[in-house]
């Protein structure tokens, strides 16, 4: 990969992490501004699930971040772009729509369907 398209993808995750960070701050501030003062019992559920999803999407994206940071230390020891499995470079239109994979597209169909069959056992 030229360093012009790894400097590309290290732009692209660092904003990415950025915005992800952004958002997770949004919603600590949301939560400390108090709790749920709804006098209806409903909306009080409502408004309780709302917040358990919220918590659970941060966590996932907190989980991502972690993701992020691994691509951008591989970019750094020049591994990005390439496949841990095979070794092989991982198309840039793959990395275009999953920055952070680590698997090129065989790699990761393989990976799948052992899992399927894993599974199904």
């Amino acid at each position: 990969m030229s360093p012009v398209m790894t400097e590309y993808f290290r732009q692209k995750l660092l904003q990415w992490r950025s915005e992800l960070l952004r958002e997770s701050t949004e919603t600590l501030v949301n939560l400390q501004d108090g709790g749920i003062q709804e006098p209806d019992i409903a909306d009080r559920a409502s408004a309780e699930t709302d917040r358990s999803l919220e918590l659970r999407t941060r966590d996932r994206e907190r989980k991502l971040i972690s993701k992020i940071d691994e691509a951008i230390e591989r970019i750094e020891l020049n591994e990005y772009g390439y496949c841990e499995e095979t070794g092989e470079p991982i198309g840039v239109r793959r990395l275009e729509a999953r920055p952070i994979a680590t698997l090129s597209v065989e790699a990761q169909e393989r990976h799948e369907r052992m899992e399927r069959t894993q599974r199904d056992d």
